[in-house]
């Protein structure tokens, strides 16, 4: 996921959530080293203390460990990982059917026109 930060939310909280991301979309697998708080500042054009505070709280969570000298790991517990996902996903799903509600769609009618919007991905 690109660094698309934006000034309408705190920084860290973006960061947190894109690294979130790339954990379970698999860019990140469990047990994998993290690339320094430097190198991942740099990539997102942050100061290292607002991806170092992200990172913190990553940690925090467990979804993230660091070892002493060897810098900061992916949590190698796939059960933690799936949950976040589907929590994520949840979130997402949530948003969608509010913003369809406030499109004038009723659940079944939101159903209806994803199956057939999937069905004519299929064709």
């Amino acid at each position: 996921m690109p660094w698309n930060l934006t000034s309408d939310r705190p920084i860290f909280m973006q960061l947190i959530e894109i690294i979130q991301h790339d954990i379970i979309s698999g860019k990140y697998a469990p047990g994998d080293k993290l690339p320094s708080v430097r190198d991942l500042a740099s990539a997102a054009a942050v100061n290292p203390n607002t991806m170092q505070k992200a990172l913190s709280e990553l940690e925090r969570s467990g979804l993230v460990y660091s070892q002493r000298t060897s810098g900061r790991f992916i949590t190698e517990d796939h059960t933690m990982i799936e949950q976040l996902k589907e929590s994520l996903a949840k979130e997402k799903i949530e948003e969608f059917l509010e913003s369809m509600q406030q499109l004038g769609f009723q659940n079944n009618e939101t159903i209806t026109l994803i199956t057939k919007t999937l069905e004519g991905e299929k064709q």
